[in-house]
């Protein structure tokens, strides 16, 4: 067992979120996920791929000291001798299935951030159902897990070497040198900055009762032909896009022209830990002004932006919210941001299947962890994914605010091209 060392600052960020869950939620930071795999595949073979990702990836074998809530620890045991049993079992909805399995909260104290089980059809074609803790790994990593079983499965040469790759301890460790706290100081800094210039707008209460979390997601080939035109125009990202069309949306409903919008940085720039097992995003803010203007100068202003905001994604959440508390009457984000690229293979684009036009469906939601208002667009195949949770805002104003946004691209496209 190696030595008990800090959280990375993604880890303290999770942490930071879920630290004072009654129990009642402490399932909500578990995300679950349905892995389609190759015919043939045992209970045993599973079991036997599961345990080389676990020996491959030291987050998998980790285990949390949160007894001091303010200086959570880590450590990681030794990869198993053996593989463990994998629990097989028959369901004709496997995502409903694997949201049972998310339902029971991890002690990270005394088990392991994940766990797994063997579902079949009645055809004998077999899924994994995949549940982690948001503490073990982010999307992006998630991802990284499931393309590393498959290589294992069909034993092809892993994207990954066989030996132990760095942990989120080492990350911490350099979090930690002094260029790491030279960019923890800059991100304090940027902090600082918008929070000084941010104006306080919010979302008005709208909603049946204080605390009602809502939630819908709009899914619209349309929008996604619509945000790639608006983005040639641009010469910006589809996910700049997407962001201007959605502040110009919220910014109209606070009756403002400046927007302070959390972004969800990735922080996996660098080389080292592009491909680390691990939870790495974290909220950054960016200020977003003349949100009345041509929606594709809006994207040009916004690229830039966002760019400039991901730049200060690494950071120490517990020395912003001191920040934060020192700021009198402190400007709260009017809401947060995520853009999820899918690769081809992950998305239900890729496997044939021929998205609607658009559909906009209410949700009850898994989790209300995190932001009052969170928009989290995906793009997969030909279609975008826009997944809206509010809180405060009511079901109404939620899907409004979601065909406002699919409204303003379909708009903004059908105008001239610069």
């Amino acid at each position: 067992m190696t030595t008990a060392g800090p959280l990375s600052l993604g880890q303290l960020s999770v942490w930071h979120d879920i630290r004072d869950l009654p129990p009642a939620r402490r399932h909500e930071p578990n995300n679950a996920a349905v892995w389609a795999l190759p015919p043939g595949t045992t209970a045993q073979t599973a079991a036997k791929a599961l345990t080389a990702l676990a020996s491959r990836h030291p987050s998998l074998r980790a285990r949390y000291d949160l007894h001091d809530a303010d200086a959570p620890r880590q450590w990681v045991e030794p990869p198993a001798s053996a593989p463990a049993h994998l629990q097989v079992t028959t369901a004709a909805d496997h995502d409903s299935a694997a949201l049972d399995l998310a339902r029971r909260p991890f002690d990270l104290g005394r088990e392991q951030g994940w766990r797994a089980q063997l579902s079949r059809n009645e055809d004998g074609t077999g899924h994994l159902l995949f549940v982690k803790h948001h503490i073990l790994a982010d999307a992006w990593a998630q991802e990284l897990l499931r393309r590393d079983l498959l290589c294992e499965l069909a034993g092809a040469p892993s994207a990954h070497p066989p030996a132990e790759r760095p942990g989120p301890v080492d990350l911490a460790r350099e979090q930690h040198a002094p260029a790491g706290l030279r960019r923890q100081r800059a991100a304090h800094n940027h902090w600082a900055k918008l929070l000084a210039q941010a104006p306080h707008a919010r979302l008005p209460h709208t909603g049946k009762g204080p605390g009602e979390v809502v939630q819908a997601t709009l899914r619209s080939s349309e929008a996604l032909t619509a945000a790639r035109t608006l983005g040639k125009r641009a010469r910006a990202s589809v996910a700049s896009v997407v962001l201007a069309a959605w502040s110009a949306a919220v910014a109209r409903r606070c009756d403002t022209t400046s927007a302070l919008i959390q972004l969800m940085s990735a922080n996996r720039f660098a080389g080292r830990w592009k491909d680390l097992v691990t939870s790495m995003n974290q909220w950054v803010p960016t200020l977003v002004e003349h949100t009345d203007a041509d929606l594709v100068d809006l994207a040009r202003t916004v690229h830039w932006g966002a760019l400039a905001a991901v730049r200060h994604g690494m950071y120490d959440v517990t020395e912003v919210a001191a920040l934060r508390a020192r700021i009198p009457q402190t400007p709260d984000p009017i809401c947060a941001f995520n853009h999820v690229t899918l690769p081809p293979a992950a998305g239900q684009d890729a496997q044939g299947a021929v998205p609607d036009r658009v559909t906009l469906v209410r949700e009850t939601p898994f989790t209300t962890i995190g932001p009052r208002c969170y928009a989290r667009s995906t793009e997969s195949g030909r279609t975008l994914s826009v997944r809206l949770t509010v809180t405060d805002v009511g079901h109404e104003e939620c899907t409004a605010l979601l065909w406002d946004l699919h409204d303003t691209l379909l708009a903004a496209a059908r105008g001239p091209a610069l």
